[in-house]
């Protein structure tokens, strides 16, 4: 059972669509590595019907996880927020306390750190990253980009004022905007985080080869058929490494567990379980 609750360990993830989720099988791993009996279910629900679908859910359960399109709403559906889910704005994290108040989490930029440093071995320290996007993905791990102490983190949307409100919002020199039709007057960058919605949308991306260098290293936070565009440019355009987003949702599942449960599961044996599943 959950800490400090007689709710039964109902969990679902709600997202639009949301089929192709592997969330509900990551919290059955971390559920059986942890000795802990818990029910986890897939839940589309459409943009007008998420409000009242989570509050008819968490009416009987302890928690759920969001994802696209509802990171936002699930923000403005919480009573308290933590600080990472205030910056960003959104919530990928929401939790039923024992009065019934909800609170909003945001875990995923503290995942794409992780996964990037623990497991890519890719160092953040002093490096130039480049974050394509502008959107609730992308303002979902800028912060924890530059409190991983990245030297420069430039901005760039096909939509410049929402690149621009970003870099403002980051409040810091480090961050800046830039224009999408300036990339290839930019140079390389040491790390470029593909945060649009280009790939899961299926539209192509295209990019200036000139943004890499023999070490550059290419992340997409989506994963699956989602990041085939991206990779697929990466790999063209000579990147060093090029990974998706599968640690990411593996680490940032694990925080949200840690939050519901208490033990923080070993990540490493899932993710490896997932990757061959999905080779």
């Amino acid at each position: 059972m959950p800490h400090g609750t007689a709710l039964p360990a109902r969990y679902a993830v709600f997202g639009h669509p949301v089929s192709h989720s592997l969330s509900p099988a990551i919290h059955r791993l971390f559920g059986e590595q942890c000795g802990i009996a818990l029910e986890y279910a897939a839940i589309d629900a459409e943009p007008e019907g998420f409000a009242d679908a989570v509050h008819r859910f968490l009416a009987g359960a302890h928690g759920v996880n969001v994802t696209l399109p509802h990171k936002a709403a699930a923000f403005a559906l919480a009573d308290e927020r933590s600080a990472e889910a205030t910056r960003a704005g959104s919530a990928n994290v929401l939790t039923r306390r024992p009065d019934g108040r909800l609170a909003a989490h945001n875990t995923d930029g503290a995942g794409l750190v992780r996964d990037l440093v623990e497991r890519q071995q890719c160092a953040l320290q002093g490096r130039r990253v480049l974050l394509l996007g502008a959107g609730g993905a992308a303002r979902g791990v800028a912060w924890d980009l530059l409190d991983a102490g990245v030297e420069e983190l430039t901005i760039a949307n096909r939509t410049a004022d929402t690149a621009a409100a970003l870099a403002g919002a980051l409040g810091v020199t480090r961050a800046r905007a830039r224009y999408w039709e300036d990339l290839a007057e930019l140079g390389s960058f040491d790390l470029i985080v593909h945060a649009t919605s280009a790939g899961v949308l299926g539209q192509p991306l295209r990019l200036p080869y000139g943004l890499v260098n023999p070490q550059t290293v290419g992340y997409d936070l989506s994963y699956g058929a989602g990041a085939q565009g991206f990779l697929r440019w990466a790999h063209e355009a000579g990147v060093k490494t090029a990974r998706d987003g599968l640690g990411m949702l593996v680490e940032q599942a694990a925080d949200a567990f840690a939050l519901w449960h208490g033990p923080r599961p070993q990540t490493d044996p899932v993710y490896t379980h997932l990757r061959a599943s999905l080779a």
